[in-house]
């Protein structure tokens, strides 16, 4: 009865489920760490003396509009030109060269990548069509699109590609950094307070690039250890005949071919590692909720959902659907 709920609700999901921007603020005018607030200020300071250069430039043409028709002789002549001169050419060209110094001077120093040995953890991020993956050195905890940090901690993010450019950014906490096949980018992440951060691949893609989105968790270093254990660990063991036929369709099944769920004979290397899949908000580069809908319509209809994507459309009967999503459930 459930399964055959769920089956029911599938197409309609891929509707009304999909999450992209789900939650989360993703501007770069609310920092929460230090370079992002270097970053902040100095877009204001830019637009600041963008609308003044406005103003400036406005007030003469009204100048002129009100004085136009008036003799004109040498010393107006004179005038003008000056006017040219200083405003036209020697403000913005001392105004402009300041915030070059300011910006590829002092701004890159506090927002480029940390020296050897200066942070204080790594995590590793590989960029794939379309989701993210996030590696903990030393540990073997592999999660997908939902990266967690401890606050006030200077993290090293490493950053490669599996396949095309893409380019890691979470807004509040830093500048983008270019993820290039072959090489490996590194940026410094460090969050001032707890919160859920918004990122995005920021370099097209191919088709779904709009749909490789990823959170960046912040939390306290106690909680952040306590998930970091967690995440470790291997897979649970299933409870429950549902959860035990779930189990053996998804291992014993295509699945394991492109999934990997420690602890069990699962190793595929192609799609996220479900490990603790069940531990995470959402599926698929943030397309979707993951609860038992989301689950259901991204199992049976993600070429639908995100077209191109690596993972074909499962046919399963409600039954045996039921009992896979029971199953990845219990994953947490």
């Amino acid at each position: 009865m459930i399964g055959a709920r769920i089956a029911a609700r599938a197409s309609v999901a891929a509707l009304l489920l999909t999450c992209t921007g789900c939650g989360s603020d993703q501007s770069a005018v609310n920092p929460s760490s230090r370079p992002a607030r270097d970053i902040t200020t100095l877009w204001w300071w830019m637009m600041s003396i963008a609308w003044i250069a406005l103003a400036v430039v406005v007030g003469i043409l009204l100048v002129a509009f009100v004085r136009r028709g008036r003799a004109a002789g040498d010393r107006s002549d004179r005038a003008g030109w000056a006017v040219v001169l200083t405003n036209g050419i020697a403000l913005p060209l001392v105004v402009l060269v300041a915030l070059f110094v300011i910006a590829d001077v002092f701004l890159i120093r506090t927002t480029r990548a940390p020296a050897q040995g200066a942070t204080d953890m790594t995590v590793e991020v590989v960029g794939h069509q379309w989701w993210w993956e996030f590696r903990y050195p030393g540990h073997p905890a592999v999660t997908a699109n939902e990266l967690h940090i401890p606050t006030g901690t200077r993290v090293e993010i490493v950053a490669t590609t599996a396949d095309v450019i893409h380019s890691f950014w979470v807004p509040a906490l830093n500048r983008k950094i270019d993820m290039i096949p072959g090489s490996r980018n590194r940026i410094e992440l460090d969050a001032d307070r707890p919160g859920r951060y918004r990122g995005q691949c920021a370099e097209f893609c191919g088709l779904q690039h709009s749909h490789m989105g990823l959170y960046v968790v912040a939390e306290p270093p106690s909680r952040f250890q306590a998930w970091l254990a967690r995440q470790s660990s291997p897979s649970r063991t299933p409870a429950g005949a549902l959860q035990r036929q779930g189990a053996d369709l998804v291992i014993n099944g295509s699945c394991a071919d492109c999934h990997t769920i420690r602890g069990t004979a699962a190793s595929g290397t192609v799609g996220p590692d479900l490990t603790h899949v069940a531990s995470r908000s959402t599926l698929a580069g943030l397309t979707l909720f993951n609860d038992r809908a989301g689950l259901a319509s991204w199992i049976t209809g993600n070429q639908t959902l995100k077209p191109g994507n690596q993972m074909p459309n499962i046919e399963l009967p409600p039954d045996e659907l039921s009992a896979v999503i029971a199953y990845l459930e219990s994953l947490r």
